[in-house]
């Protein structure tokens, strides 16, 4: 498998600025694995500690955080010699030590020279308590589930994925039909890695739904293991309502589906615990779409997606009969996995928000700013390419550039950019 991400590892290895890395996600998007690839292919040697129920290195920790000590601990630990220049160090689960987060600090000011890279599928939990490492000592990745050109080169589809990184869109649509059905496969796989794994090698849809089921299992799992135990009813009361709040046609988040009379300080907490967790993205409602768009964000509206596309069509029982073969009972749910599908692939480019005026007549279903113009994208689900809130947006604030996105071929009008659903991760190539 190839993750995209691994460049940014190779950039980070390189710059003379370097410091103790942390990559953050979800549980199970492919961190362990990302870090040991990155060590097989960038370095002689690789030092591998997992903290999770590990007596020794939580003794190791306990005590003084001087780099040159804790190199010889984990010397000793690992029967390996650490060369500053060859060797990776890899903390993973790092959060159930938290002093050896706080060692960060010491690495990135007296022993810069080390390579340190830090995982943990809670890690977003335990910075957000406060962790005691000072900001500005580390360096952050953030890792997704594998992207929709990730997966086409994990099923064996590499030249096609290549292929949209060309633009060559005359070319692109003459195989149309080809991303069009890894498009509907990848709706239903999604991009954890274990699951486009075996399906890589298996081809079977049952076993990618089994995988999916426990994948979530370990989810709901870790509420009541790691949450506290006052908000674990919450968090599930929040996670199980999030399939229905992306099939209304208006996806905003309404406390009231989660419970009768539920009020938004009553669940805030739980919502953010998921955040951290890397398990939902909160998609923020602006008012205006002037730079920066977080200066112009409404605190009280916005949207939650799940990590994956495919975990959201497992929670849903959504069979792959129906997802394939297309049927008129899925219409409706159609918009909610493409939107769920397109905010997934544009996340990791974009400052990401959604925008609705202020009686609800236009909502632009995501605005994106890459800190020099704001775009507005416009989803649609089949071909039908009717935007009547882009044009109600359009002729409001003149945006520079506009973006839809659908099944149609690509094409550029004035200021009107159509890019098929399959080609999406490439957008902010083609606004450059």
């Amino acid at each position: 498998m190839y993750r995209y991400a691994i460049e940014n590892l190779y950039k980070w290895k390189k710059s003379k600025y370097r410091k103790p890395l942390i990559i953050k996600g979800a549980r199970q998007v492919g961190k362990t694995w990302l870090m040991k690839e990155f060590g097989q292919n960038a370095y002689t040697d690789t030092v591998y500690v997992n903290f999770d129920s590990n007596s020794k290195m939580s003794e190791l920790f306990s005590a003084d955080l001087q780099p040159e000590r804790i190199i010889m601990g984990l010397e000793l630990y690992s029967g390996k010699k650490i060369d500053s220049d060859n060797t990776l160090i890899i903390f993973d689960e790092v959060q159930e030590v938290p002093r050896a987060l706080t060692s960060l600090k010491y690495f990135c000011e007296n022993a810069p020279q080390y390579h340190i890279v830090c995982a943990g599928s809670l890690l977003g939990i335990a910075l957000h308590k406060g962790t005691s490492f000072p900001v500005g000592k580390v360096d952050f990745l953030e890792l997704y589930p594998m992207s929709f050109k990730e997966y086409l080169t994990a099923t064996g589809n590499e030249r096609f994925a290549k292929l949209l990184e060309s633009l060559d869109f005359s070319m692109i649509a003459s195989f149309k039909q080809t991303y069009i059905d890894a498009l509907k496969q990848y709706y239903f796989i999604g991009g954890m890695p274990e699951a486009v794994l075996h399906f890589s090698e298996n081809k079977d849809f049952n076993e990618v739904r089994e995988i999916q089921r426990r994948i979530i299992d370990a989810y709901e799992q870790d509420f009541s293991k790691h949450a506290p135990n006052e908000i674990v009813p919450k968090i599930r009361m929040i996670w199980n309502s999030i399939p229905s709040q992306l099939a209304k046609e208006n996806k905003k988040f309404i406390y009231g589906l989660v419970r009768e009379g539920a009020r938004a300080k009553d669940y805030e907490t739980a919502i953010m615990w998921l955040s951290d967790c890397g398990l939902v993205h909160k998609i923020g409602r602006i008012t205006a779409p002037n730079l920066p768009l977080k200066a112009y964000e409404d605190l009280k509206a916005f949207k939650l997606f799940l990590a994956d596309v495919g975990l959201l069509g497992c929670m849903t029982g959504l069979r792959q009969t129906v997802l394939l073969d297309g049927n008129d009972l899925f219409k409706e749910f159609k918009g909610a996995l493409t939107e769920q599908y397109v905010m997934q692939q544009i996340i990791s480019n974009f400052n990401t928000y959604y925008y609705t005026n202020d009686r609800g007549s236009c909502e632009i279903d995501f605005v994106v700013d890459n800190g020099e113009i704001v775009v507005p994208v416009e989803v649609k689900a089949e071909i039908n390419l009717k935007a009547k809130s882009l044009k109600t947006y359009s002729e409001k604030y003149d945006p520079q550039i506009s973006v839809r996105t659908s099944m149609a071929d690509y094409k550029k009008e004035e200021r009107l950019i159509n890019i098929p659903l399959y080609a999406i991760s490439e957008m902010s190539k083609i606004l450059k």
